[in-house]
């Protein structure tokens, strides 16, 4: 024990705390902590090609902020600055610089996600064994490199890499601050949540009432002191993320792209409705379609709501394995803890963990907007470190009777729960959950009894094992699979997107995104045949396979199901949430003289244009944003974009929900009447320099 008093100038109590120290480094504590960084670091670069572009919407706009600074700072989908994607660009920037120094390619994009993924493996072991040691350091950086849908983020390129990493760091300045008062720690905690904020918008937040809460109650300076503090932290954190709402809002929207995903071409409206409530309540303006449960109390677009949401079909092999180890650690670690003083540091960071679980899990579990899998990524650095905070204190108190039975019932649930996440993939090494079974039996006999030195020793072996087996098998299943599209999933398929499985369709995505053809699942109103709505019947701008499952002019056929990401993948045109795939032939007319245009050319939505852009390096220009929905260019700017000649060609084939209707149905319409269609390669193509 060492006692610690707080440091002059600070405003802090002048009574000293009584706190455990940093724990002194064993021989083995860095070789260790070492060989699982390496660890973490190979295999997940590991088979890393095998995602291709992974994200093909951010890859083209990762390809366009490389060769030009205007789309790096605005996070444009293409270089010309049409328009930008759907988030503030922090996420994009590294991979940016990276693409900058060795050139376009998965691997320069891609690596800079894994070493973030290896710097939040060793910040959440050095968070947790300031506390708890280095055992549970390493069993926490262990946990976490281990989950699978961390695993799975952390080589591709959504915004979560970065977010997971912020988030972290703000919990780590914050435990500094719990630890002496000082408030430049604060600062730093606003200054990494304001970062994270550019990075995916609001749902940084969610943590910020955690660690207010948290050292508002064990901080070591006086009440008034600690207030001070928090606005602090508060005032870094508008300055870090708002200087760039403030350039954004202030520079002359004529000079600067549309906003992507809002419909008002405001940052504003972005955050506080598609990014921002819509996520809550389910009413994203522009979004794929109505939020919330359909019909009430059934699977809805995004699956069912409810408190074990997180276990579900399709949630449950991503994150779920640890989540009832750690809501017994957390419950174990205050119990045990209770009684010291309010600054006790243990008893701080499990309450920081442990309100980061509770907040992110129970938003996640209840929110009707647009949930994905891979959103669950959020919540594995504090199933992680809970786990390893658990795993010490368990082992160190094992000489209470209570403390043998909550270590029990953490291995008990445990295994309960990989048993049924493991019956849901069956087929997947089909003897893994029977071996799962019996060893969680025999260590949750085990460690009831009290048992001598090696003997529990060889109980806690088991019971790690028990508890780890079902992630690493999953991880290793993630880390041997190439994953590509909008919504990855980790580990061999269990289901679908949004939890829905019309019959008959497998892991394929649900009718209202395949062929928006009525089918089960479908959105109403929405029919195929030669009546539906413009585009429908494969035209310009129409979703491929519109026509009955086959080809239309404008669309290439599906091409096959990728049911690993929960993606149907489209045809040459691409499909709403993967990329278009142009033939070499259609790629080398793209790039005749494709400098002398401000687009090389046009289509409906991002992912309909990111193929043809990260084939061509050129600008394509991608009409109404990732949906479609977004008016973006309306059609008078478009009209004039082409008569001073600056788009060379229009691309049928595109998609997006929002494809179909408004702006860019009305785009796709003029397009048809004012130029002649021809196909090359399954993909109809318009010249817009040759009108009819």
């Amino acid at each position: 024990m060492t006692v610690t008093a707080a440091p002059a100038g600070t405003g802090a109590s002048p009574a000293p705390t009584t706190t455990p120290g940093p724990a002194r480094a064993n021989r083995w504590e860095y070789p260790a902590s070492a060989a699982l960084l390496l660890a973490t670091g190979l295999s997940y670069l590991y088979n890393l090609s095998a995602n291709g572009w992974a994200n093909s919407f951010y890859s083209a706009a990762i390809q366009a902020g490389s060769v030009s600074w205007k789309a790096f700072f605005f996070g444009s989908s293409d270089a010309a600055n049409s328009i930008t994607v759907d988030k503030a660009p922090a996420s994009l920037w590294l991979m940016e610089l990276s693409v900058r120094l060795f050139g376009l390619s998965s691997w320069s994009i891609l690596v800079p996600q894994v070493l973030l993924g290896v710097a939040t493996v060793a910040l959440v072991r050095k968070i947790v064994r300031r506390s708890f040691g280095p055992a549970a350091g390493l069993i926490a950086g262990l946990a976490l490199a281990v989950t699978p849908v961390f695993a799975l983020m952390f080589r591709f390129n959504n915004p979560d890499a970065l977010l997971v990493l912020l988030m972290v760091a703000a919990v780590w300045a914050t435990t500094r601050a719990l630890d002496d008062g000082r408030r430049r720690w604060l600062i730093l905690t606003g200054t990494f949540i304001g970062f994270g904020f550019l990075a995916k918008q609001l749902q940084v937040m969610l943590v910020v009432p955690v660690l207010a809460l948290v050292y508002l109650f064990a901080g070591p300076p006086r009440l008034g002191t600690r207030i001070a503090h928090l606005f602090a932290a508060g005032a870094a954190m508008v300055v870090a993320a708002g200087w760039w709402i403030l350039a954004v809002e202030l520079w002359p929207a004529g000079s600067r792209p549309y906003i992507g995903g809002s419909q008002h071409n405001s940052i504003i409206e972005l955050t506080l409705d598609y990014n921002g409530l819509g996520r809550l309540n389910g009413n994203e303006t522009g979004s794929v379609g109505p939020g919330g449960e359909l019909p009430p109390g059934g699977n809805g677009m995004w699956g069912r709501t409810g408190i074990t949401r997180m276990f579900d079909q399709m949630q449950g092999g991503q994150i779920a394995w640890l989540i009832p180890a750690a809501l017994v650690a957390l419950v174990a670690g205050l119990l045990l803890r209770g009684r010291e003083g309010r600054t006790d540091r243990p008893r701080a960071q499990v309450l920081l963990w442990g309100g980061w679980l509770l907040v992110t899990g129970l938003v996640f579990s209840f929110m009707a907007g647009i949930f994905h899998q891979y959103y669950t990524v959020a919540l594995a650095p504090a199933v992680a470190a809970l786990v390893g905070i658990g795993a010490v204190l368990f082992w160190r108190e094992r000489s209470r009777w209570w403390v043998r039975a909550a270590a029990a019932l953490a291995v008990g649930l445990t295994t309960a729960t990989a048993w049924m996440l493991l019956s849901r993939s069956a087929e997947f090494l089909p003897w893994l959950r029977w071996a799962v079974l019996a060893g969680g039996i025999a260590a949750t006999v085990a460690l009831l009894v009290p048992l001598p030195g090696r003997a529990a020793a060889a109980a806690a072996v088991l019971a790690a094992t028990v508890g780890l087996a079902g992630p690493v098998a999953y991880t290793v299943d993630t880390l041997n699979t190439g994953h590509a599209g909008s919504i990855p999933t980790a580990g061999p398929n269990t289901g679908m997107f949004g939890g829905m499985r019309p019959p008959g369709m497998g892991g394929e995505m649900p009718g209202f995104l395949v062929g928006m053809d009525g089918g089960p699942g479908g959105m109403p109103g929405i029919d195929r045949g030669p009546g539906g709505m413009p585009g429908m019947n494969g035209g310009p701008g129409g979703m491929p396979g519109m026509t009955g499952g086959g080809t239309g002019p404008g669309g290439g056929a599906i091409s096959g199901d990728d049911g690993r990401d929960g993606n149907r993948r489209g045809g040459t045109g691409g499909g709403f949430l993967n990329a278009s795939s142009p033939s070499d032939a259609l790629v080398a007319l793209l790039r005749e003289n494709g400098d002398a245009y401000t687009w090389a050319a046009a289509t409906i939505s991002a992912n309909g244009a990111a193929g043809y852009q990260l084939a061509t390096e050129l600008p394509v220009m991608p009409i109404g944003g990732f949906n479609g929905s977004d008016p973006s260019p309306t059609l008078e700017q478009f009209q004039r974009y082409v008569a001073a000649g600056q788009i060379h060609y229009f691309l049928g084939g595109g998609s997006g929900p929002g494809g179909r209707q408004g702006t860019t149905a009305a785009i796709s319409q003029w397009v048809a009447d004012s130029f002649t269609a021809k196909e090359v390669d399954g993909v109809t193509l318009y010249d817009l320099t040759a009108p009819k």
